[in-house]
């Protein structure tokens, strides 16, 4: 998988994977931990996870401009995950009686997760600097790696909530993991010597000292970025359910089972990930070599397309049965909303960073990936916040809204496309 990927690609891969372990683990049992400890209704709840992902999706600008000219992308990579480990230490000790350290943990979590994502993610793209044919392929196996580690967690917070009937114990493992990325990161650091790289402080990062053609360069650069981080945030809005609305259908409308618990739903969006990325990457190899690869900018389009439908099965699920609230419904009709979401997932997300890599002005690379993230954090934000009305709509109505959005959204960018392959050809 990592033949002729450069050798800094399986540290970052491996990194994630454990980092990812730790904050699935915590987004697999969040809204359950909140529901069971706290009692707390589901406006309160999705405020709560509303502005959580929100500050984990936003911070990224900050870390992507600390990591432009400041400490650089491996020193930021350790600095948000050890303040990751102080944030799960913290859930850890939480309780209806102290929260406060719940409060303080999610902080601490988002902090550190902000600023080591967007740092990691433009490490991967540094990596390709010589070699823009196999950038693509590098995110795919790259957000693979994030997604292993993703779909472990919410298997390992259903063993141990079957063992211990604890969610704090969750919070400890997910500690533990993040423990692991750090080691797994120090002992291979070396080899991203060459991809640690602050572009923000070199000469050229100037811009009044820039050629008029470099500045107005920039700016359509920047405007094409614009464009695409607005239509994103719709994708964002429908993918965070799946710790939101999809938990509550798997905790209320779904048919209960030892195997099958309201977190261990969690697992399949990864799980596919894992399975099908090769897939498709083979597929467009194939493609590659005919010539026929399409850009970036379509297979985000054709991702965006394709996840509507995955509301459309929700849509159905709730008018077979899952309006009532009742514990009726067959695991598949969620099994099967995650297989479609995540092969529209495959397409948006890692090739959104690609494309940011390759578009982004080299001065602004962190901070326009950051940038990046913050559509995520406005979609995961609208998530929790559209979440209040999970209860108070007819389920199906609820899902017939994200539907239309994203098919919607799907519909800017190839109306967007000539304006979005502009830069493709031509890397910052």
């Amino acid at each position: 998988m990592f033949r002729q990927h450069p050798r800094g690609l399986p540290v970052i891969f491996f990194t994630e994977m454990w980092e990812r372990f730790g904050f699935y683990t915590l987004m697999a049992v969040l809204v359950l931990y909140m529901e069971k400890e706290f009692g707390w209704d589901d406006a309160r709840k999705g405020n709560v996870y509303g502005v959580f992902l929100g500050l984990v999706y936003f911070i990224p600008v900050l870390g992507g401009a600390i990591g432009d000219r400041l400490l650089g992308r491996r020193r930021t990579v350790l600095a948000g995950a050890v303040c990751m480990v102080a944030g799960f230490a913290s859930l850890t000790f939480s309780s209806a009686d102290r929260v406060p350290f719940f409060l303080a943990g999610l902080l601490m979590i988002a902090f550190g997760t902000g600023i080591l994502k967007v740092n990691m993610a433009v490490l991967v793209g540094t990596l390709y600097r010589d070699n823009e044919a196999l950038r693509d392929a590098g995110y795919n196996i790259y957000y693979m790696g994030v997604n292993l580690g993703a779909a472990v967690a919410p298997l390992a917070a259903t063993v141990i909530h079957n063992m211990f009937n604890s969610y704090t114990l969750s919070f400890a493992a997910a500690g533990g993991g993040m423990l692991v990325a750090i080691a797994t990161f120090l002992l291979g650091r070396r080899s991203l010597d060459a991809a640690d790289i602050r572009e923000g402080a070199r000469p050229s990062g100037n811009p009044q000292g820039a050629p008029e053609s470099d500045r107005a360069d920039d700016r359509q650069r920047l405007l094409t970025l614009g464009i695409l981080f607005t239509i994103v945030i719709f994708f964002w809005i429908a993918f965070y359910q799946n710790g939101f609305a999809l938990t509550l259908f798997a905790d209320r409308s779904t048919v209960r089972s030892d195997i099958l618990k309201p977190e261990t739903y969690q697992f399949f969006n990864p799980f596919f990930i894992v399975v099908l990325t090769p897939l498709l990457l083979r597929f467009f190899t194939l493609a590659r070599a005919r010539g026929k690869e399409p850009s970036s900018a379509s297979k985000i389009g054709l991702g965006m397309f394709v996840s509507g439908f995955s509301m459309l099965v929700m849509l159905f699920a709730s008018l077979a049965g899952g309006d009532r609230d009742v514990p009726v419904m067959s695991p598949l009709w969620l099994v099967s909303s995650y297989f479609v979401i995540t092969v529209a997932e495959i397409l948006v997300s890692p090739m959104g960073q690609s494309f940011v890599s390759r578009v982004a002005p080299p001065r602004l690379r962190g901070l326009m990936m950051g940038c990046w993230f913050a559509a995520t954090a406005a979609g995961s934000y609208s998530s929790g916040f559209f979440g209040r009305f999970y209860s108070s709509l007819p389920h199906h109505l609820y899902f017939l809204a994200l539907a239309a959005a994203l098919l919607f959204a799907s519909g800017l960018v190839f109306l967007s496309m000539k304006q979005l392959n502009k830069f493709t050809s031509r890397p910052g």
